[in-house]
């Protein structure tokens, strides 16, 4: 189950109710459901809180693996898991990762990142994250590991990339499709992107950037009517074919969008609308290409997951292939 495959994935949205003094310690993560616009649906709008941090006593612990990552997390139980199957219309687990994390594969990790020379421009973060966390920098034995948040935990984009994808239609890109973390404005060149190495917030948060994005169906999907998109809107990904399939470790798709991890001692540094990146901006002479050369570690079954706060995570064991979407504020990826 992924969004190309079942574009109803995009009808759920997601919030961080973060803890707060006054507020429940705990803090939420909400769940809505919103109807199909072309829906006749009458239940209307549905909304779920799950607990930020649930606790994990008397939870099953069964086995997840992601892009060929395995780790273990937490069954949450008949409550979570049967408000969602009652909107899919078959089983589904909401899973709660904790503690654990899955192991960094590929070329993806930042410690073999390369970096050259440096940028003087400047440019501004227009979209934000509440903090910067998602990914484990090492432990003792030096492994290195994420949540589900895909294949690294960070998704930088540019404005300036993303107004030459709405250029080739009938109306504005929404960014959203592009599912990134941070936006960043003001690159003097469309797609100069490819070529960042590290990024530097307010001089004094990093973000390497490691690998590019590559794109698939999910792009075309209306997220309003959880439906595959119409016309020209329907097939942005056949567009970007034309001349953006420039990684050749990933040729047969289009890149969109650099990965990235939080720099060491940055933890817990939140990043806001507004905020100033430039002089620490590093530039790789060429471009990086992407590698996937690890074993075959795959489940002996086919998940389905759309992460909330890259550490709830929604399973289905319905067999499709590996796809990727992030819809709204929310972090929304799918794979098996």
């Amino acid at each position: 189950m992924h969004v190309s495959s079942f574009p109803q994935m995009a009808l759920f949205r997601t919030d961080i109710v973060f803890p707060d003094d006054t507020q429940d310690q705990r803090g939420q993560i909400v769940v809505t459901y919103v109807p199909s616009t072309g829906d006749n649906n009458t239940a209307g709008i549905e909304t779920l809180n799950v607990p930020l941090e649930p606790s994990v006593d008397g939870l099953r612990v069964f086995e997840v693996v992601m892009h060929k990552s395995p780790t273990e997390a937490y069954d949450m139980g008949k409550q979570y898991n049967s408000w969602f199957s009652s909107r899919f219309g078959f089983d589904v687990v909401l899973a709660y990762l904790g503690e654990n994390r899955r192991p960094l594969l590929g070329n993806m990790s930042p410690t073999t990142a390369q970096h050259s020379t440096q940028s003087s421009w400047f440019s501004r973060v227009s979209q934000s994250v509440a903090s910067l966390a998602g990914w484990a920098g090492g432990d003792a034995t030096g492994a290195e590991g994420i949540t589900f948040a895909d294949v690294a935990p960070y998704l930088v984009v540019s404005e300036t990339s993303l107004q030459n994808v709405s250029a080739r239609l009938p109306e504005t890109m929404d960014v959203t499709k592009f599912r990134p973390n941070i936006v960043v404005s003001g690159a003097p060149e469309e797609f100069e992107e490819d070529f960042w190495a590290e990024l530097t917030v307010d001089g004094d948060i990093t973000l390497t950037l490691t690998n590019n994005c590559a794109r698939c169906v999910s792009i075309n999907i209306d997220l309003d009517a959880g439906a595959p998109g119409t016309g020209e809107m329907g097939s942005v990904l056949k567009k970007l074919m034309k001349d953006r399939r420039v990684d050749k470790g990933t040729k047969y798709s289009p890149i969109f969008g650099r990965y990235g991890f939080l720099g060491n001692g940055c933890d817990g540094a939140p990043i806001r609308v507004g905020d100033e990146t430039g002089q620490d901006l590093r530039i790789d002479i060429s471009r990086s290409m992407f590698k996937d050369k690890t074993p075959d570690l795959a489940s002996p079954f086919h998940y389905s997951i759309a992460p909330f706060a890259h550490t709830l995570l929604l399973l289905s064991k319905q067999p499709n292939n590996a796809s990727i979407s992030r819809t709204r504020s929310a972090v929304c990826e799918l794979w098996s």
